[in-house]
C-alpha cells in the first residue's frame, strides 16, 4: 500500500468506518445463513440499518465550519434527537392521521416538524450557529431518525406467513441503505441549515424562509412516501384499457404484463427526480453558506425562544 493512499484514508475516516461496518454487516448475513443461528438477527438488523447514516454523519463532521461540533454533540444529535424524532412522529401520526388522500403530506409535516425540533431542542445552547454546521447537524438528526426507522422495518420484513425469512431482511436493508443519504438525512439537513441562519446567541427566529424551507421538505418527503400510489394511478391512466385488478391499498394484484413493466419505472423516476431536487437544493444551500448574513429581517421574523 503506498503512502498517499494510507494517508488518504486516515484524512477519510468514513471511508473506513462504512468499509468496516460493511465488512462486518456482510460477514453476520454470512455467518447467519450458515449456521441457522437466528440469535445474530439483531445483529445484522443494527449493523445494517445504522451502517449507511453513521458513515454520512463522520463524513459530513469533516466538513464543519467551526469548532464547535464535538463528538458528544454529535452522537446526541444522532441518538437524541433521532429516538426523539421517532418517538413524536409514532405518537402524533397515531392520534392525527387517517387514511386519506393527504396521508403522506401529513406523514411528511409531523416527522419533517419532529426532527426539527429535536434539533432545536439537542442545539438549543450551541453559541455560535453558522448555516453549514445546522446542516450537519441536521443531517444527523435525520439520519439518527432514518436508522432507528430501518431498524423497524427491517424487523417487520423478518416475519412472514412463511415463518423468519432472512432474505426479505436483508433486502429490506439493502435498499434503505441505498436510499438513505437521499432521505431523511437529506430533508433535515436543508431545514437544519435554514434555522441556524435565522439564530441568534441562544435563540432561533421563526422566518419566513423557515417555513417556506419546511413546506418544501415536508413536500418532498410526502411526495416521496406516496410515489408507489402515484406510480400505479398513473398506470392505470396510461395503460387504460388493460385488464387489472386494483386493490383499496393501491397495489396492483394481476397487472398485465406492459402494466408490471411501467410501474416500476414511474416509481423510480419520480423518486429520482425527487432525489435530484433535494440534492440541488441541498449544493444551492451549501455554497450560499459563506455569504449567510446572520441578522435575521425583522419583516419576516418572529422570535421564539427555545
Amino acid at each position: 500500500m503506498t503512502a498517499s493512499l494510507r494517508g488518504s484514508r486516515r484524512r477519510r475516516p468514513w471511508v473506513r468506518v462504512g468499509l468496516t461496518g460493511l465488512a462486518l454487516w456482510v460477514a453476520t448475513v454470512a455467518v447467519t445463513v450458515l449456521t441457522s443461528n437466528t440469535n445474530l438477527i439483531p445483529t445484522v438488523v443494527l449493523l445494517g440499518s445504522f451502517l449507511v447514516p453513521v458513515t454520512f454523519v463522520v463524513w459530513a463532521w469533516q466538513h464543519t465550519d467551526t469548532g464547535e461540533l464535538t463528538a458528544g454533540l454529535l452522537f446526541s444529535t444522532f441518538v437524541v434527537g433521532g429516538v426523539i424524532g421517532i418517538l413524536g412522529a409514532s405518537v402524533l401520526e397515531s392520534f392525527l392521521l387517517r387514511p386519506s388522500w393527504w396521508l403522506f403530506l401529513g406523514v411528511g409535516a409531523i416527522e419533517e416538524g419532529v426532527k426539527l425540533a429535536a434539533l432545536a431542542f439537542v442545539t438549543r445552547h450551541l453559541a455560535h450557529k453558522s448555516v453549514r454546521d445546522g446542516m450537519i447537524l441536521g443531517a444527523s438528526v435525520g439520519f439518527g431518525f432514518a436508522a432507528f426507522e430501518s431498524a423497524g422495518y427491517a424487523l417487520t420484513a423478518l416475519f412472514t406467513t412463511d415463518g423468519l425469512s432472512l432474505a426479505a431482511l436483508v433486502k429490506t436493508e439493502l435498499l434503505r441503505g441505498l436510499l438513505a443519504p437521499v432521505g431523511h438525512g437529506l430533508w433535515t439537513a436543508l431545514v437544519g441549515g435554514v434555522l441556524f441562519r435565522a439564530s441568534s446567541r441562544h435563540r432561533f427566529t421563526l422566518t419566513g424562509r423557515l417555513l417556506a424551507a419546511f413546506v418544501g421538505v415536508a413536500l418532498l418527503h410526502g411526495l416521496w412516501d406516496a410515489m408507489h400510489s402515484i406510480a400505479v394511478r398513473g398506470t392505470l391512466i396510461l395503460t387504460r384499457g388493460e385488464q387489472y385488478t386494483p386493490t383499496n391499498s393501491g397495489w396492483l394484484v394481476q397487472p398485465s404484463a406492459a402494466q408490471a413493466r411501467l410501474m416500476p419505472v414511474l416509481e423510480w423516476a419520480g423518486l429520482g427526480l425527487i432525489a435530484l431536487i433535494g440534492v440541488v437544493w441541498l449544493i444551492v444551500e451549501w455554497r450560499s453558506a459563506r455569504r449567510a448574513d446572520p441578522t435575521v429581517s425583522p419583516r419576516l421574523s418572529w422570535n421564539i425562544a427555545v
